[in-house]
């Protein structure tokens, strides 16, 4: 019998962690589908791990993964994706804003022999105007670096061992794993849901961290940026080309430039544009240094299996 595993990153969670797994329980067992849940403690600064501890004492499907400090979701994902054992693996929030039932619609679809179940949002739930921009206008580039439309796309999907397989042998660190998934292709399906209101906690997602997340990842996934770079040099040449000339004219017709002032806003222009683009080539220098240091993406302190401590016998990132 095939066994999913549903792996859970989890931070900050204690108020969440038990109801997810009791929830996960219900809808699986009547089911019938054998599972495992995999548990990741991000490094919380509460009482998640705990509750991950007690969860694992009413539920031996459940293996607890702590990360010895937090690593951040990506780190988590693949920690989880790492330490599971199942044929098909589920992704998705500890929150329960993925809808628990969808899983069994996008189980059906595995056994159909689809091998990724992408979960597609019909809305994006409660966000501000400017939210919402900034979401389209980043899955507006990744969905020209990867090829597929990633408007409405999610940490929520299922897939198959292999596409598992693929994802954890590629030897980079820095990896965006909603984009990578539909980036190692295989048969692909989608299956739509709705964004549930969360129940308990707060969000973990302030606006300047899902900007610094979305930047981060369009680094590690595209060279867009350095795209941009060379479009903003090209636009500032055109602007002092078009300067030369007008210079040009006004001197063999006579005239005087008052160019002080002119001269003072190109120059800031200039410069600017200068500073930004070494930002943006510094930053992919930084993700380089990241890659050549080959430090592994998480540090995993203990994994509990129920009530076994199984930390010696599992995977890690190496």
């Amino acid at each position: 019998m095939s066994t999913l595993s549903v792996v859970l990153p989890a931070y900050n969670e204690e108020l969440m962690v038990g109801k997810t797994c009791r929830v996960l329980h219900e809808v699986l067992t009547g089911a019938g589908i054998s599972y495992e849940l995999v548990l990741v403690n991000d490094g919380s600064r509460d009482q998640t791990w705990n509750e991950i501890l007690k969860a694992g004492e009413k539920d031996p499907n459940i293996l607890g993964v702590h990360f010895s400090r937090n690593f951040g979701k990506e780190a988590a994902v693949f920690a989880g994706l790492a330490q599971a054992s199942g044929d098909v693996v589920a992704v998705m929030d500890c929150d329960l804003q993925h809808p628990a039932e969808t899983l069994l619609e996008m189980y059906e679809k595995w056994k159909e022999g689809y091998e990724v179940i992408e979960g597609v949002k019909k809305s994006r739930g409660k966000e501000s105007f400017l939210h919402k921009e900034s979401a389209g206008f980043f899955y507006g580039i990744m969905s020209k670096a990867t090829k597929v439309d990633m408007q409405n796309a999610s940490d929520f999907k299922m897939m198959d061992r292999k596409v598992v397989d693929s994802i954890l042998s590629m030897p980079e660190r820095n990896m965006f794993f909603r984009a990578t998934s539909s980036w190692v292709g295989f048969r692909t399906t989608s299956v739509e849901f709705e964004v549930h209101e969360r129940e308990a906690g707060e969000s973990k997602w302030s606006t300047w961290s899902l900007v610094k997340y979305a930047f981060t990842n369009i680094v590690a996934f595209t060279t867009a940026p350095l795209q941009f770079v060379t479009v903003g040099g090209g636009i500032c040449f055109g602007c002092s080309l078009i300067m030369i000339i007008y210079s040009l004219v006004q001197y063999f017709r006579g005239r005087a430039i008052e160019g002080y002032t002119t001269t003072i806003l190109l120059l800031l222009l200039i410069g600017s544009a200068i500073m930004l683009s070494l930002g943006v080539i510094g930053y992919y220098i930084a993700k380089i240094y990241e890659e050549v240091k080959r430090r592994p993406r998480y540090i995993v302190s203990k994994i509990v299996r129920g009530t076994n401590d199984v930390t010696e016998n599992t995977r890690h990132d190496v």
